[in-house]
């Protein structure tokens, strides 16, 4: 597939969102060091969720609640594992996984518009509460990439000790890396490699 990705902004922000929700909150290797999903204190989990949505443009206007924050943390442990399989290339189990988020979340489509845009399509949970929106709004986001042809686009860092996932938006389709330092890291370790000394 060539040319540039086209996901509305919709689309765009739940991806975003599904990306800082299991980067931040699902334990593994970030950048080549060990990283740890946030504790199960209410103080932990609100913040890391609250950082989650500051990063992606929605800060919080008041205190996360915690049992959000912890379905949420639930959340982001099931959508690692579409991340995962979309990497590996077994859509079937991310297929699967995704066709339960979307029925344990309830995912409601519904036509929405903002000041000054057209009409575009969203998906929202059964009522406003937190967790549910956004729980919603990642499944389907997750179900529009893999049920089409955007699906290769769901990736999981290829450098060594990072497993950390990522959109790749990218015009030709060959983000390998989570970010540009661990990019950076591989290039430095293939370079150090080049220059040692053969026996």
């Amino acid at each position: 597939m060539t040319g540039q990705v086209s996901f509305d902004s919709h689309a765009r922000s739940v991806l975003a969102a599904s990306v800082e929700y299991v980067n931040r909150l699902t334990p593994g290797y970030s950048g080549g060091v060990a990283y740890a999903a946030p504790a199960d204190d209410p103080d932990s989990v609100t913040a890391a969720v609250g950082q989650a949505l500051t990063a992606i443009g929605y800060p919080p206007k008041s205190a996360v609640p915690v049992d959000d924050a912890r379905r949420l943390v639930g959340l982001a442990a099931r959508m690692r594992t579409v991340f995962e399989a979309a990497a590996a290339d077994d859509l079937d189990s991310a297929a699967t996984e995704i066709n339960e988020l979307l029925v344990d979340t309830n995912a409601r489509p519904q036509l929405d518009r903002g000041r000054d845009r057209p009409w575009s399509l969203h998906f929202h949970g059964p009522d406003e509460q937190l967790a549910n929106g956004w729980a919603a709004g990642c499944a389907a986001g997750l179900a529009l990439a893999v049920g089409s042809d955007l699906a290769g686009r769901l990736g999981v860092c290829a450098a060594p000790h990072c497993d950390r996932v990522f959109v790749d938006v990218s015009k030709n389709a060959q983000r390998r890396f989570c970010s540009p330092q661990c990019q950076s890291r591989v290039k430095a370790a293939a370079h150090r490699a080049r220059q040692q000394p053969t026996n």
